[in-house]
């Protein structure tokens, strides 16, 4: 069944179109070291379409026949403004609202890709591959250099870290993503995960958080 997605601050509709995904991997140390990757020099950006969106608060469905699929909690940022070339000024002008995020990941499919050269989106990109929660204003959260970000499946802490382990903290990292495209309004900005991925399998309860400002409860179908 095809879930409709819309953008929702403080559980209220936004008036703002459904755009794309921009990720960043590999911006926790750990998490790569987790995964046998090097360390990026450079922001590593790859890009989610708009069907990869479907509400956290609806039941996690995973895609059938296709191996493991890996959960990787991220922060998420809300774009309300167009951004080229911005300075980080006009990227805190710019943040509409900070949410929680589930890149999920078709783990044995990537690192077959990986292997080939091959881009990473049948991994990535499949529907459904983004559940995200709503969104709560910036004020709200605080100083994004300082925000931790947990993960609890059936009451065990998976991942737990913060935003400080970042290796490209959330305003430059999104300013430095405008140089290379423009972000509009209604697109949103997964900032990386932190060390503790694994699969998720069928009856899972999660609990994720950010800071003292989200909390949420899903269930994988």
């Amino acid at each position: 069944m095809k879930v409709s997605y819309q953008h929702c601050l403080n559980g209220s509709p936004v008036d703002l179109p459904v755009g794309k995904i921009v990720c960043v991997g590999r911006n926790y140390a750990e998490h790569a070291a987790e995964l046998n990757n090097p360390v990026p020099t450079e922001p590593l950006l790859f890009i989610k379409p708009s069907t990869c969106l479907v509400p956290m608060a609806e039941p996690v469905t995973l895609p059938q026949g296709r191996g493991d699929v890996h959960y990787e909690t991220e922060m998420a940022l809300l774009i309300g403004e167009q951004l080229t070339n911005a300075s980080e000024a006009e990227v805190k002008e710019a943040i509409l609202g900070v949410g929680i995020a589930l890149d999920l990941t078709l783990r044995g499919l990537q690192s077959q890709l990986k292997e080939k050269g091959h881009p990473w989106e049948r991994a990535k990109s499949f529907d459904g591959a983004c559940p995200m929660s709503d969104f709560v204003p910036l004020a709200m959260v605080g100083d994004l250099r300082d925000q931790q970000l947990k993960l609890s499946i059936n009451g065990e802490i998976k991942q737990n870290g913060n935003s400080k382990d970042m290796l490209n903290p959330v305003v430059p990292l999104i300013a430095h993503i405008s140089t290379q495209f423009t972000l509009l309004p209604g697109d949103i900005v997964i900032t990386g995960t932190p060390v503790g991925v694994g699969t998720l399998a069928s009856g899972d309860a999660l609990s994720l958080s950010l800071g003292d400002v989200i909390e949420l409860n899903t269930e994988v179908a």
